[in-house]
């Protein structure tokens, strides 16, 4: 484990002369909130090696070491948001093995199923839901952290001459940039629509209010002990809350028993806030109208699907790689407008 700036200082230059780099993440969402990479896997021809970026080191040295050079990632999409929010780094160019192996129509993607087709080795499981966070990695964490990175160079380079064979290697380029401008943009969040979860739907704005007053009161709570916001209260509860607050209903026989009194006051306290919001103050009720498509529309998407779906039988390919349901609606109804939105190998494919 690279754990001191002084391993790290010694492990740099084994990563600026390697040939070839691949990585991988390891967080602790399922035990922290907010949640934090907590373990860098890195594979190069000289070894496997975890870096540690909880441990009282600069990693910026080992990150900027990274900049200019292909990483090889499975399902890097996580990992770059995670690299990019807590750490600021974005890759330059990337090889994601498991978009690869969907361009080739591989139907089962996961990193255990590809190195055992590809490769003839099955890897362990392993700890998928342990706590990345603790200290020290049992044994069997550390092996199952080094096998995300070890095979990926060998299964990348089968998948590459794959894609060479059939053509597809631009396209996968394509789609792994189009990969990292995606995750090194920060998500916008609407502060009127984040606490709106699943069931709040079917609340008036009085009970909305009080459910607004309750997500914030959860944030807060998950925030200062460091679990994920569901270890404090459930999504339905809290809508089952607000329901029987706004209907003057009592609501404490759905509060856990076992929630600690300082919490439970704190909660109590959120719902008497969100009493005292005039109604002026209420959320409002949002009513989806439904976009109903023209006739014209609907045939110019069944004639978009139609010619997607015959494509992705002639490719062996999922068809929504090429695009999903949702793209070819709005492609339906103004091709020149969202055209622009599709990777020029999906656009191709469309025409």
């Amino acid at each position: 484990m690279i754990d001191t700036n002084e391993k790290l200082a010694a492990f740099l230059p084994v990563i600026k002369s390697a040939a070839w780099l691949a990585i991988d993440t390891e967080a602790d969402s399922l035990h922290a909130y907010p949640e934090k990479v907590c373990l860098i896997q890195i594979s190069t021809a000289a070894g496997d090696r975890l870096v540690d970026p909880l441990a009282k080191m600069d990693i910026n040295p080992f990150l900027d070491a990274l900049v200019g050079r292909e990483l090889i990632f499975h399902a890097a999409d996580y990992d770059l948001r995670l690299l990019k929010k807590h750490h600021e780094f974005t890759p330059t160019v990337i090889f994601d093995t498991m978009l690869a192996a969907r361009l080739l129509g591989e139907r089962q993607f996961g990193l255990g199923a590809l190195v055992e087709k590809f490769l003839g080795v099955k890897l362990d499981k392993g700890p998928q839901k342990a706590d990345w966070a603790q200290r020290p990695l049992t044994p069997r964490m550390e092996v199952y952290a080094r096998n995300d990175t070890r095979f990926l160079k060998p299964l990348e380079e089968k998948l590459r001459a794959g894609l060479i064979a059939q053509n597809r290697l631009a396209w996968h380029e394509e789609s792994c940039a189009r990969l990292i401008a995606e995750s090194s943009v920060p998500p916008v969040v609407d502060p009127d629509d984040c606490w709106r979860i699943k069931g709040s739907t079917f609340l008036e704005s009085p009970a909305l209010a009080v459910l607004r007053e309750l997500w914030h009161w959860r944030e807060r709570e998950a925030v200062a002990a460091s679990r994920p916001p569901f270890f404090v209260l459930s999504h339905e509860s809290m809508v089952a809350i607000a329901a029987a607050v706004s209907e003057h209903q009592p609501f404490e026989p759905m509060i856990p028993p076992r929630m600690h009194p300082r919490r439970k006051e704190n909660l109590l306290a959120a719902v008497r806030a969100a009493q005292a919001v005039p109604p002026e103050q209420f959320p409002e009720k949002i009513r989806h109208r439904s976009d109903r498509p023209t006739e014209a529309e609907f045939r110019r998407f069944r004639e978009l699907e139609k010619i997607r779906d015959r494509h992705a039988h002639q490719l062996q390919l999922d068809p929504t790689l090429i695009a999903p349901k949702s793209v070819l609606g709005n492609l339906a109804r103004d091709w020149d407008k969202h055209a622009a939105e599709l990777m020029a190998w999906q656009r191709e494919l469309l025409k």
